[in-house]
């Protein structure tokens, strides 16, 4: 339970840091080749710096047959690179409050999927109930035209496309991990998926023009909370049921808005505790036990 409530406040900074690292770095708001090059670069060096431990630690760092080793590049590709560029692309369009609240509809779509490929997991009225209450509070979230914030695909569309790639990684851990150790398929899955934003990031022309000692810090925090995140979830989610971790997410919403606002001194809005109300109720139902 401590674990997975760490990896949830470890999330819940990134909000505000990467649009702070976005800005010390130079960034422009349309660059998309830019923002992808900084989100390579983090989770690259994440990468190298898990293989590092997993190395440390005498885990097994042996892939045991192609079919094992592409699968792990598959999660790369689907959990790391496609996830977060739609993420920082989403992220840097929308303010970091409404993003942290818009982000969590992954919960629930992972929920569902598990459901459809585990047949441990079987979909009940609380999981029903929890998803129709955590979609209330992406609708919610997105109630704002009357304060100029109605939807748009360059921010809310690439963060509910974010989720959806994040709850299909989701997916394939449990899979990718099954005949390789779940550090060491971590730290594969990292590398290969910065670089490819890596090398995306630089095709499309992508340049970091402004290098300080702030944003070299940001980037090093960024990356730290990437290491701690992905491999301690990683590990819960391939040993305990979805709905169980899935549970503490509700957490990150809530969390990313009072952040985003205390950080980055966005404003506070009341739609932003009603959709995060509504998040965590669904997750805490999704994961009710009937007495």
């Amino acid at each position: 339970m401590l674990l997975a409530l760490s990896c949830a406040v470890a999330w819940s900074f990134a909000f505000p840091l990467i649009k702070i690292g976005l800005r010390l770095f130079g960034v422009a708001a349309g660059d998309t080749g830019a923002k992808t090059l900084f989100a390579g670069i983090r989770f690259f060096s994440a990468g190298i710096f898990v293989l590092i431990l997993a190395k440390i630690m005498g885990r097994d760092m042996k892939i045991k047959g192609k079919k094992d080793f592409f699968g792990i590049l598959l999660f790369g590709l689907v959990n790391t690179a496609l996830h977060y560029f739609f993420y920082y692309i989403g992220l840097s369009n929308q303010s970091g409050s409404r993003s942290a609240v818009i982000d969590s509809m992954s919960t629930f779509i992972l929920i569902v999927l598990a459901c459809a490929f585990f047949k441990e997991e079987k979909m009940t009225s609380n999981k029903l109930v929890g998803c129709l209450l955590g979609i209330c509070g992406i609708i919610t979230v997105n109630i704002g035209n009357s304060m100029g914030e109605s939807f748009t695909f360059s921010g809310d569309g690439m963060l509910i496309l974010s989720a959806v790639f994040s709850a299909l990684g989701g997916i394939l851990t449990r899979n990718t991990t099954k005949n390789t150790d779940i550090i060491t398929a971590t730290g594969i899955s990292l590398t290969f998926g910065g670089m490819l934003m890596i090398a995306f990031g630089a095709c499309m022309g992508g340049c970091l023009n402004v290098i300080t000692v702030q944003g070299v810090l940001i980037m090093a925090a960024l990356s730290a909370i990437s290491v701690y995140g992905f491999t301690v979830y990683n590990q819960l989610l391939c040993s305990n049921p979805v709905g169980d971790i899935a549970i503490f997410n509700s957490l990150i919403p809530i969390l990313g808005v009072l952040l985003s606002c205390l950080i980055l001194g966005e404003p506070f809005r009341l739609q932003y505790i009603a959709a995060g109300v509504l998040s965590a109720a669904g997750v805490y139902c999704v994961n009710r036990v009937k007495k």
